[in-house]
Formats: structure tokens, sequence, C-alpha cells
């Protein structure tokens, strides 16, 4: 599987991290940035590159999935969900990453680097990584609501 990962100055430590733990266990790592530290970085322009790369490779039929960092995840993970076909969900413990896929096939993850150690955030995102969706109708169904809104502008019932 492709994992695309990106992080502001806050995650830079975690990422570097992951992206070795995670290619250790056979993931094929793309490092969207940054590339140094810099306490002024702007993490939007990162993030939405990465959700870009996780729905072209998506689209094209590659196995890929995202990882957003930040201090709290939180504007890592309002950034990506700005890519039309990106699912990000914030994650904090075991039951929220496994959920975020199983129930909502989710295709990006965003964790807070400063709300876990890097343990933790390791098996959450390894956990996000490693659940599969469900397939269940009522998912689909709700899932296919989203993005029907995404591609119309119209709330349907």
């Amino acid at each position: 599987m492709r994992v695309h990962i990106a992080t502001d100055h806050a995650g830079m430590e975690l990422s570097s991290h992951l992206i070795t733990a995670l290619a250790a266990k056979g993931y094929e790592m793309v490092d969207h940035g940054p590339a140094a530290y810099d306490p002024e970085d702007d993490y939007p322009s990162f993030c939405i590159n990465a959700a870009l790369a996780v729905v072209a490779d998506q689209a094209a039929g590659v196995d890929a999935l995202g990882i957003v960092l930040g201090g709290s995840g939180n504007g890592e993970q309002i950034a990506a969900n700005k890519v039309k076909g990106v699912r990000a969900a914030l994650v904090w413990n075991l039951d929220t990453a496994k959920l975020a896929r199983e129930h909502n096939d989710a295709n990006v993850v965003a964790v807070g680097g400063r709300q876990h150690s890097v343990e933790e955030a390791t098996g959450l995102i390894e956990a996000f990584l490693a659940e599969p969706f469900s397939n269940a109708e009522r998912h689909v169904r709700r899932i296919g609501k989203i993005a029907a809104y995404e591609a119309t502008g119209e709330v349907s019932a």
C-alpha cells in the first residue's frame, strides 16, 4: 500500500518516525513535506498535496491512504477534507482509528502529534491503515450521500 504523509512543524518528529517505521512494515511511503523545520510553516499546502495524491492514486486503482499530522491534527484534517474525494478523520484512540476505516471508508487519517506519545500515535495509524472498510450497505449508502453532495451541492434525504 502506498501511504502519503504530510505534516506541519509540530508533527515533524512523528512524521520522520512513521516514514521509517511504516516503510519497515512494507508500506510505500511518500513524504509531502515539509522538508525542513520551520515554526512558521503553512501546513495547508503540504496536507492538500498529500490528499490530492491519495485521490489521484485511488482513481488510478492504486491502493493508497494518507496521513496528515500537526499539533492537534484539526487544521490538517480540515485542509485535507477540502480535497474532493477525501474523507479525512481525526483519530484519538483505537476505536476512532478503526471505525474511521470500517464505517466511513476514510482515506486520510489525521493525528495530533502533541496529543499522543510516538508509540501511541504509531499504534493509531497502524490500526487505521490495517482496518478494511466493511462495505456494509448502510455505510456505502451514507458515503454515497456525502459524495453526491460534494459533486452537486444538493442535500439528499
